[in-house]
């Protein structure tokens, strides 16, 4: 089998590094236009990867299709993988283009292409645990999700740009619109984050959960900044991000209805969002690959998996659930 992988940035290269490892695939075929990404990933993936260089060829030859690209680039990528009936992951966290790549719907449905939107730390692994935390109520009110940290450069700009843009959340059968940076909140994550201040960004978390439960009243996204974050954010980014971002976490909050009274649960994980993203991507795909998944239209991570048994897969490469007290579970 073949992979096609759009992207060699750091979630690129650690995909194609899980699914050869994991000998799901025989070869990999990555795609970048950037000619130094391409030779850094070559080497660290061996003479089992093939590398394109821009411009790209109209083929994906592969049996599945893996998009891990910038932002801006990947509404393109998903449409002709679509049209050319090729599976599809797509590693979107950007709120705008993530908007446009599920307007495919109706493109995917018809021709029966399997796409999955959404499987990176937040939205992906975040999505997978409101599923997980679904199953410990027996009714969902409310999903809250924030999140901390980025992975590589390009997820980096991403939540840079989000600090200064309109936030979306779902409230009452109704969008309501927040400013970003605004709406701060102090909360807990998995150590050895801890305490963070969070507030209202341009995130995509929650578009995707609503897709995944129409009947939660309230749905909200936020992401850990500093001052120094919410005042740069409406100017270019003067430095450089790192290659690949420090530890981070996410925190998913679900409040509802058990045995008849109100009850919280909160999940979290702390990884390198790099690593936890590529780990729910190249799972995703392993998935779809061995006919896991019955998937012949487009949908969202956590429509389409059993959570307990997806998040026991993802404990076995060190992503590890935790709860609010403190207790590790591997769900």
């Amino acid at each position: 089998m073949r992979a096609l992988v759009v992207g060699a940035g750091a979630v690129g290269t650690k995909v194609s590094q899980q699914l050869l490892s994991s000998n799901t695939v025989d070869k990999i075929l990555l795609r970048d236009v950037s000619t130094e990404k391409l030779g850094l990933a070559s080497k660290v993936l061996g003479n089992r990867v093939e590398v394109e260089h821009f411009p790209f060829s109209k083929n994906m030859d592969a049996d599945i299709v893996i998009i891990a690209s910038p932002r801006g680039t990947q509404l393109e990528v998903v449409r002709q993988a679509i049209s050319l009936r090729r599976p599809t992951v797509v590693v979107s966290d950007g709120l705008s283009e993530t908007v446009s790549i599920l307007n495919l719907e109706k493109e995917a449905f018809e021709l029966g292409v399997p796409v999955v939107v959404g499987t990176g730390f937040a939205p992906g692994l975040s999505c997978v645990l409101a599923s997980y935390g679904k199953t410990l109520l027996e009714e969902i009110e409310e999903i809250h999700v924030s999140k901390m940290g980025t992975g590589g450069p390009s997820c980096a700009l991403v939540h840079h740009r989000a600090l200064s843009r309109v936030s979306f959340g779902w409230r009452d059968d109704k969008w309501y619109k927040r400013f970003g940076g605004s709406g701060r909140e102090l909360l807990w994550f998995p150590e050895p984050v801890g305490p963070q201040d969070c507030y209202h960004a341009a995130l995509s978390d929650p578009i995707l959960l609503h897709n995944a439960f129409p009947e939660v009243s309230r749905i909200s996204a936020k992401m850990a900044a500093t001052r120094r974050d919410r005042f740069t954010a409406f100017f270019p980014m003067l430095t450089p991000p790192h290659t690949e971002g420090g530890i981070g976490a996410i925190r998913v909050e679900l409040r509802g209805i058990k045995n008849g009274i109100q009850e919280n649960i909160i999940l979290g994980v702390s990884e390198y969002p790099a690593l936890a993203a590529a780990s729910v991507t190249a799972l995703t795909a392993e998935y779809i690959l061995k006919q896991k998944i019955n998937l012949s239209h487009m949908s969202t991570l956590g429509l389409i998996v059993e959570a307990p048994e997806f998040l026991s897969e993802l404990s076995k490469r060190s992503i590890v659930v935790e709860i609010f007290e403190g207790d590790k579970k591997t769900a």
